[in-house]
């Protein structure tokens, strides 16, 4: 294997630079006029509507067909070059030198108040951003990617792991692809990558997708844009001054956060005078504490209308102790572009704040039109004020949303591979890469492409080593794994897990799952699953089996389970406790707080999603429940306490929570209805976008008696809240509420009560909005009326988040209110301030307790993160 590593890891390198010698075009070197080297500088050719940029080393090399060219070299900070070629069959080597940019301070009046010139080029430019969002009906376009990644420090632990997968941190990861995009007005876009080539063999990575978000756009990537119409509340905008560039006249325009930290942008923006277009921009954020550079050159690829030609993308952060930097390069070329027939209009924008009197007469003139009359200001080339034109695109944006046959779908996206985009070699990429490849990225391709010839080439001649996926190791057995057994079919062991409570002692579970993925074309999916576990004190096996199919389009899908067997469950459903913190609770602290009994049971269910905006659900269970009591005192510390509590919860409402062996049939069904949900399609699947909308729920749960010898009988009817949405600058909002009633409770045991998720551990497990952090689990529990609710604000910025560096870590602060109300609970109220996203993934909170107003008690809660998903 190492003659063969050898033999490959010097043919690849010489490979590589002789098919980059190939072909015909123009190379050379960008480079300032003070003689350094200028790396990513964009080179644009008029004539194809193609952009590429120099690699880290200022090179280029752009392959063109016989013929004159119309050459244009930018670099933010240096005037343009424009160069005229003329190609034949063979390489033109032509070094280029860019001048330092001259910048002019133009001449301004001072108004009272000294307001920055930039304010009113920048209040010209979100005017007429929504309108360049509009200005193209549809582009095609063919993008050029180019990811190389570099993991720069990891955990002391992990490296020598790390480096027997080939993972060091000399080693440059690449990636590149060619696609050809095409967007449609107002949110289709499509994407078919038609070449990939990675570092390595793994061809399932991300083939690094066009990036679609627009600086137009009031966000990009949930961060707000410069040009956004709340953007004067969140940056400072700074004159740098003025220059000329091939007749046009841009604007340098600095922008400054009013308060640093993530979602924010910082850097430097230039604006096309008249246009108030988008020249090139140089900006900078933050997420979660991981850094964002991102730089854009734009081009006028038709007659006004301004599109960017190159991307670069430089991130770098540190999470967990890996510390990492990749980079992305992005080349887009032969624009075709179909302008908006409707908005191919030159006109003026006029600043009310500065053109007074101008804006005065504009307004008088068209006061009390509509919009159709503006509409045709507009298209005759007039003046329109700031708020006419807001006015204008607002109401052709809803004209064009009424005749959507789909109106609730906000973004339309198709990605596909093409069944060939692995299969082309060195020669083929030579031809088409439109970013050199640099020194370093040819050793790494040709390192990892040596590594995995060898090591594929040791697998296939040792047929004994088969490997994870074809013989189930012992140590499978503990730690678990998944197997793959035929196409879309997948076999999973689940680790062996144990703990422990006072009724069982210690346990052992463990469990299959076998899943798998039908081929048409709505993928229905069918689970079958087992749960084994053993309990030692009580010295008993005890079990379920399930079944679920799924079918049908995602915003209209049928689900159907089936469940059954002989199983633990805690007298709250909802699960309060999670078995691991009541591992540690009851051998550290002797706390057993964890009350279950045990039930044989049968249960089936349907859900039914209904356009997205509805969801269905109904249940039946049919189970003997049975009581049962401590059978072990284990602890590993014993405290000087009174030991463990008996396996009964204590309510106030019931004195005796025991019941006697009995059967118990229950039917469950609610209804979920999102008025107005959102939607987005990817390749043909419509997904909601979550927190478009509140959902409201309307549940109701019968206890039937005399069917099965079931020995229950009552109704219980529920309605429920919840919505998360932003507020303020960046603050984010989450609301839930319940109030229910048992209308009638001729019969029912304690399992049957309302129960409310509380907690008494130092951990938070449970959904951080709408449960509490110091409520005993089960004293108020009711068999009456209730209402609970829950409201949570996470603040951008409050009392340690007023230090930006706390900030740009992803660190925010939070506040909570819970509230209960039940006959007994004397309107029980918890405050909270909370920590979150510490080391991203965890949250600390202090909160206080109250009844009737009075103070009850103090707690320390640790939980993951409030908005986990929101790191990713």
């Amino acid at each position: 294997m190492n003659i063969t590593r050898l033999i490959l890891s010097g043919l690849i390198p010489l490979f590589l630079c002789f098919t980059q010698a190939t072909g015909a075009g123009v190379r050379g070197t960008v480079t300032g006029d003070d003689e350094q080297k200028l790396a990513f500088a964009t080179i644009y050719v008029k004539e194809t509507g193609t952009g590429t940029t120099s690699n880290a080393e200022g090179y280029y090399e752009l392959a063109l067909q016989p013929g004159t060219y119309t050459l244009t070299f930018q670099y933010i900070g240096y005037g343009s070059l424009t160069k005229i070629v003329d190609i034949t069959d063979s390489w033109i080597d032509m070094d280029v030198v860019l001048n330092t940019q001259v910048v002019m301070l133009r001449g301004v009046e001072v108004r009272a108040g000294k307001e920055d010139p930039a304010y009113t080029i920048m209040r010209k430019a979100i005017a007429k951003s929504k309108f360049h969002v509009n200005q193209v009906d549809r582009y095609t376009a063919r993008v050029y990617i180019k990811g190389t990644g570099k993991l720069k420090d990891s955990p002391f632990f992990l490296r020598k792991a790390l480096e027997e997968e080939g993972i060091d941190e000399d080693r440059v990861f690449i990636s590149e692809s060619v696609s050809e995009v095409e967007y449609i007005r107002p949110q289709t876009y499509k994407e078919n990558v038609i070449s990939i080539r990675s570092s390595g063999e793994d061809k399932n990575g991300n083939p690094n997708a066009y990036i679609y978000g627009s600086f137009y756009e009031p966000e990009v990537a949930n961060s707000i844009s410069p040009l956004s119409p709340r953007a004067f509340s969140y940056y400072r905008f700074i004159y740098e001054g003025t220059y000329a560039d091939r007749g046009y006249e841009v604007s340098k325009i600095r922008v400054v956060p009013r308060s640093r930290g993530d979602d924010v942008f910082q850097g430097m923006l230039e604006i096309v005078e008249d246009y108030w277009s988008i020249y090139s921009l140089d900006l900078k954020t933050t997420r979660m504490g991981i850094k964002f550079d991102i730089r854009q050159i734009y081009e006028p690829v038709a007659d006004r209308v301004w599109m960017p030609v190159t991307h670069d993308f430089n991130v770098e952060g540190k999470v967990l102790g890996f510390d990492f930097e990749a980079r992305y390069l992005a080349a887009v070329s032969d624009y075709q572009i179909e302008v908006n027939p409707e908005l191919d209009v030159e006109f003026e924008v006029v600043d009310e704040k500065i053109e007074t009197e101008l804006a005065e007469k504009l307004e008088e003139e068209a006061k009390d039109e509509p919009a159709e009359e503006l509409q045709e200001m507009l298209a005759s080339g007039k003046e329109l004020t700031r708020k006419q034109l807001r006015k204008v695109i607002k109401a052709y944006e809803k004209a064009e949303l009424e005749e959507s046959e789909e109106p609730e779908v906000v973004g339309n996206r198709s990605f596909t591979v093409d069944s060939m985009a692995h299969n082309s070699d060195s020669a083929y990429w030579a031809g088409v890469r439109s970013i050199p490849l640099t020194e370093a990225e040819i050793c790494g391709y040709a390192k990892t492409d040596s590594i995995s010839r060898a090591e594929r080439l040791e697998r296939e001649g040792d047929t004994l080593k088969t490997g994870k996926d074809r013989d189930a190791r012992f140590l499978d057995l503990i730690l678990g794994n998944t197997w793959k057994l035929a196409d879309r079919t997948h076999l999973k062991l689940r680790r062996l897990n144990s703990d422990f409570n006072t009724v069982d002692g210690f346990d052992l579970t463990t469990g299959l799952t076998l899943t798998k993925t039908m081929k048409n074309k709505n993928r229905n999916w069918l689970q079958l699953g087992t749960n084994v576990r053993y309990t030692f004190s009580r010295e008993r096996f005890n079990g379920t089996l399930s079944a679920r199919y799924d079918l049908g389009k995602r915003w209209n899908r049928s689900r159907f389970r089936l469940e059954g067997g002989r199983y633990i469950s805690q007298y709250n459903a909802n699960q309060p406790i999670h078995p691991t913190v009541n591992s540690f609770m009851a051998l550290f602290l002797e706390r057993n707080y964890m009350k279950i009994y045990e039930k044989d049971y049968a249960r089936a269910g349907f859900e039914q999603e209904l356009s997205g905006k509805f969801n269905f659900r109904i249940s039946s269970e049919i189970a003997q429940r049975q009581e049962l009591f401590n059978n072990s005192d284990y602890r590993l510390i014993d405290r000087s306490g009174d030991g463990y509590t008996a396996n009964a919860p204590v309510s106030d409402e019931l004195d005796d929570t025991s019941f006697p062996t009995h059967n118990a049939l229950t039917l469950d069904a609610s209804i979920d209805y999102a008025p107005w949900q959102k939607f987005r399609i990817r390749n043909g699947e419509k997904s909601k976008i979550d927190d478009s909308s509140p959902v409201f729920r309307l549940m109701y749960r019968r206890g039937i008696s005399g069917a099965f010898n079931s020995e229950i009988d009552y109704d219980l009817l529920e309605l429920g809240y919840r919505h998360t949405f932003k507020i303020g600058i960046r603050g984010i909002v989450d609301l839930s509420a319940r109030a229910g009633k048992f209308l009638s409770d001729d019969q029912l045991f304690f399992m049957d009560y309302k129960h409310f998720l509380g907690n008494l551990t130092p951990f938070s497990t449970a959904d951080p909005v709408g449960s509490f952090r110091l409520l005993d689990y089960y004293r108020y529990s009711t068999r009456d009326e209730y209402f609970t609710g829950s409201a949570h604000y996470q603040f951008r910025k409050f009392l340690i988040t007023q230090m930006p560096l706390v900030r740009l870590s992803g660190v925010r602060e939070n506040f909570f209110v819970n509230y209960l109300a039940t006959d007994l609970s004397d309107n029980y109220t918890e405050l909270g301030y909370g920590i979150n996203y510490i080391l991203r993934v965890f949250r600390i909170e202090a909160v206080a307790s109250f009844q009737d107003g009075r103070y009850q008690g103090f707690g320390v809660r640790l939980g993951i993160a409030t908005n986990f998903d929101s790191i990713f």
